[in-house]
């Protein structure tokens, strides 16, 4: 298996030695794929990505646990719960992304990408062979359709980009263009992402309240069989127009694949134990060092892997809503911060074994530098400097206590931060303002865990830290529920503070905007939990999607990472620089890893079954 230290060494090189985008390479002739840092790295006439095996077997069942419930086969609108896998296995985009890179996409619907050197437009030419399960043709029509439906009526996420399009017409019998109104060059690569969706089965359909009609699609997928809440399974199409295009060569290798789900991940491994899930990603150290001496892991039907990944840490831990006032002073969030005991929870939880994420882009080199910000990141953020949050130009690391329980030196801060804020502690032992008012607030958790970042339920983290809470006289009330109303309360920002987790990538981008805009403070279903409202963060991201150099990309990168940590809007729990998978003997995966080497990064599209002899 190929040595992670020394691909992260090799993509590190390539970063630093190309420039941040294509840029004087203009793509003056259709292309076969376009790269948002440097030249792609496969050459048009490739077989096979890279981390991918082209005679992997084909055929048998992937069974895999989900935690929560669902209620939509429609993923593309916020309304409802959807379905896990539909955008997956059964639709299909224009381009495909790599994640063996960066940020490059490959044509898949499209068998070219074109531009000009200053990326003002983006056209795309179809494959004349692309068509959808039922047999009709994928068209321009239903590509501008798409585009069009996803923009104006879509979820949230499909419209910050849609906002930045002047228009998008057909140049050709198989060629769209989409001319941009705003300078940002990501959203060449952007707009080949988007779901193709077959036109004529919406017909008459309202799109935004749609959500139990099964999508017809181009993927290697469609919809078997649904059980609403309990289970959807995929079956391979057995005339799926993509199995020779080069990017899909040893991808999409099981026959079916079923998602069952369940109360909560506990229970998920109960049945992965007993058979009934083929897979399982294990997010303690603890439990992955001390659980496993069940018979099916004894006796070799169950494997361990640990696969290592170049992915950032994103951000996992417990965010703060500053909506409510309670939150809006920096000093609280700072105290909370001091309360939360990370070695103490770590070494009970973990034997202490997982790094801390020390900033939204940890375990990469766009994560904010220790120390004051110096160079362009300082030259980026002086503009803002005195609207900043203490310590972001200074640099102001995260508390670390000395492992004990007590954690006394940090409660000491704590309280003098929330004594420089308002607050005392009463005789009664209990945090008041001066018009009396107790510091009470409510932590919003999803039964049985299912946060995104891993399988594990926050539930014992939570514990520890009302307990810390307590003795600084803060009453901080945990409240579970299921997956239906916690979806619906973090949409609508029903929460005061709650698990938070955000998986950030190698090249961000707009999608930023989507997660720290403004407009996510009273837009239902972006990913603004927090609340923020920072011009600076905003100002980040612009200079980010304009960057035609990878210095200046870096540094407008590390500032926004400066204002997100220093802002004290989460208190960042740990992540792992390695993905614990177990999983049947039977299933397999390439030798080489992609840098995105995480489950479900390449799982299940690279894996394949093998029967034993």
């Amino acid at each position: 298996m190929q040595n992670p230290d020394l691909r992260r060494m090799l993509l590190g090189a390539m970063l630093a030695a190309s420039p941040l985008i294509l840029g004087h390479e203009a793509l003056a002739a259709p292309q076969h794929a376009i790269a948002m840092t440097g030249a792609p790295a496969l050459p048009d006439n490739f077989d096979h990505l890279p981390y991918a095996n082209p005679d992997a077997p084909k055929g048998g069942t992937l069974k895999l646990g989900e935690v929560g419930t669902f209620d939509s086969l429609n993923p593309w609108i916020l309304l409802g719960r959807p379905a896990t896998g539909i955008t997956q296995y059964v639709t299909e985009s224009l381009m495909a992304r790599s994640i063996d890179e960066p940020f490059t996409l490959y044509g898949l619907l499209a068998q070219s990408v074109e531009t000009d050197d200053a990326r003002s437009y983006v056209e795309y030419t179809l494959r004349p062979e692309a068509h959808f399960s039922d047999g009709k043709p994928v068209t321009v029509e239903d590509v501008i359709w798409s585009y069009k439906t996803l923009g104006e009526s879509g979820h949230p996420r499909y419209r910050n980009a849609w906002a930045k399009v002047k228009e998008i017409t057909q140049t050709g019998p198989r060629s769209v263009r989409i001319t941009f109104n705003a300078p940002d060059r990501e959203l060449a690569l952007l707009m080949g992402m988007r779901p193709i969706l077959e036109k004529a089965q919406w017909e008459g359909k309202d799109f935004e309240a749609t959500t139990d009609m099964i999508p017809v699609g181009s993927g290697p997928y469609v919809v078997d069989q649904v059980s609403n809440g309990k289970f959807i399974s995929f079956k391979k199409d057995p005339n799926w127009w993509g199995k020779d295009v080069n990017f899909n060569h040893g991808l999409w290798n099981f026959a079916e694949i079923r998602h069952d789900y369940f109360k909560d991940g506990n229970v998920i491994f109960e049945a992965f134990k007993a058979g009934d899930v083929d897979a399982w990603r294990e997010a303690s150290d603890a439990r992955w060092q001390n659980s496993y001496n069940f018979a099916a892991a004894q006796s070799g039907e169950i494997v361990k892997d640990e696969i290592p990944n170049a992915r950032p840490s994103g951000i996992d831990g417990l965010v703060m809503n500053t909506r409510n006032p309670l939150f809006k002073d920096w000093r609280v969030r700072e105290a909370l911060t001091e309360v939360f005991n990370f070695e103490f929870i770590n070494k009970t939880l973990n034997n202490g074994a997982e790094p801390r994420v020390t900033s939204f882009f940890s375990n990469s080199d766009l994560g904010m530098q220790e120390g004051p910000a110096t160079g362009k990141v300082k030259a980026l953020l002086e503009p803002f400097a005195k609207d900043l949050a203490p310590g972001t130009m200074e640099g102001n690391p995260l508390p670390v206590s000395d492992g004990r329980e007590m954690n006394r030196k940090n409660t000491r801060k704590a309280l003098k931060l929330l004594s420089d804020a308002g607050w005392e502690v009463g005789q009664d032992g209990v945090l008041r303002n001066p018009q009396g008012q107790p510091f009470r607030f409510e932590i919003l958790l999803r039964q049985g865990g299912g946060y995104g970042s891993g399988p594990y339920d926050p539930q014992s983290v939570v514990d520890i830290y009302v307990q810390a809470l307590k003795r600084v006289g803060i009453e901080a009330t945990v409240t579970t529920i299921d997956d239906a109303q916690y979806v619906q309360r973090s949409r609508n920002y029903q929460f005061d503070m709650t698990w938070y987790w955000r998986a950030l990538s190698l090249s961000p981008g707009n999608e930023q905007m989507l997660y720290w805009g403004s407009n996510g403070v009273e837009q239902p279903g972006s990913w603004n939990w927090m609340g923020m409202d920072s011009p600076a963060a905003e100002a980040m991201i612009t200079h980010m999607l304009e960057a035609t150099d990878r210095e200046d990309y870096v540094a407008a990168v590390r500032a926004l990472d400066r204002i997100l940590t220093e802002g004290r809007y989460v208190i960042p729990a740990w992540y792992s620089k390695t993905s614990r998978l177990a999983h049947k003997s039977s299933l397999h995966y390439p030798e080489t890893l992609p840098v995105y080497g995480d489950w479900p990064g390449f799982m299940p599209d690279t894996w394949w079954y093998e029967a034993k002899k």
